[in-house]
């Protein structure tokens, strides 16, 4: 099996612009570069009537963290429920990424000093994805995703921060600090971070109804080295009012959307041998929880 590089990956669901936006993040951040490439084949074609031979997913990796870019049409649309939250360690940084990201999309948060930091920003750039910039020292993982809870999912942050981290082996609550009395949402989460086999997510609850929530368009994939992982996870993820999807993809209570993936699948996707891709990508189609046996039997007839 292959090696984990994160047990998570945040995929973003594009139209047409993946390889344009993680290469364009790839020249924007420090230590990033851009690694597997997968493109569309028949199989691909018949579900998304992506060209043959185009885009399907492209990685990217920042300060470790990974990124995928999914070319799948235009039924989502990306939105800040889910953010980049990006740590930066001195002012030329956090300036030149605000001007370098913003540029082409908008400012939803005016880079400035606020109350709870001495330079701070939240910006969408020109294909959606929203970041935010924090001038800190005090956290050691430069890219963390950030999850809003808003609207239908309001004031379940905390429910959510516990849920997950009863899940995933190797997670705790770094920190978790709630809206005091007299201000605007008593008793829900203001900010906290969590982490989850070891990699850090930031949660925090929304007192206004942005008219926006969790959609397939950001989405997390959970690498899997087993398949008694797969059917572990599948069905926590899935517990007390979640739902199973195509492709190994799930939603949780919350709206939240899983990629349940083996580690095997990336290995298939890359191989050089166009027939035996194929072949993988049609029993990926057909599936709702991927099983190993059935993916390589596939692959390997």
């Amino acid at each position: 099996m292959q090696k984990l590089l994160n047990r998570f990956t945040t995929c973003l669901w594009f139209d047409n612009d993946a390889e344009e936006a993680m290469r364009t993040y790839a020249s924007i951040f420090e230590n990033a570069k851009i690694g597997s490439v997968t493109h569309y084949g028949e199989a691909g074609h018949e579900v998304h009537h992506r060209p043959k031979g185009s885009v399907l997913t492209i990685t990217l990796t920042i300060d470790g963290q990974e990124l995928m870019g999914l070319n799948a049409g235009p039924v989502f649309t990306i939105n800040p429920a889910i953010s980049f939250y990006i740590t930066c360690k001195s002012e030329n940084e956090i300036d030149r990424l605000y001007e370098k990201l913003s540029a082409g999309g908008s400012v939803l948060m005016e880079l400035n000093k606020y109350p709870f930091s001495e330079k701070y920003a939240w910006v969408k750039d020109k294909f959606g994805v929203s970041w935010q910039l924090n001038l800190t020292d005090k956290t050691s993982q430069k890219v963390s995703s950030c999850l809003m809870f808003t609207g239908d999912q309001k004031a379940r942050a905390e429910e959510a921060i516990k849920f997950y981290t009863a899940i995933f082996k190797n997670s705790k609550i770094d920190y978790l600090v709630k809206y005091e009395a007299g201000e605007q949402a008593p008793g829900a989460v203001k900010h906290a971070a969590f982490e989850l086999d070891g990699q850090q997510f930031i949660a925090m609850d929304s007192p206004i109804d942005h008219g926006f929530g969790f959609t397939p368009a950001t989405s997390f994939i959970v690498n899997c080295e087993s398949q008694n992982e797969i059917d572990e996870i599948w069905e926590k993820l899935q517990a007390d009012g979640g739902a199973p999807g195509q492709c190994g993809w799930l939603t949780d209570k919350f709206g939240m959307s899983w990629q349940v993936v083996p580690t095997v699948v990336a290995q298939m996707m890359t191989d050089k041998d166009e027939a035996k891709r194929e072949k993988a990508l049609a029993a990926i189609m057909k599936s709702q929880k991927l099983k190993i046996d059935e993916l390589e039997k596939a692959f390997n007839s």
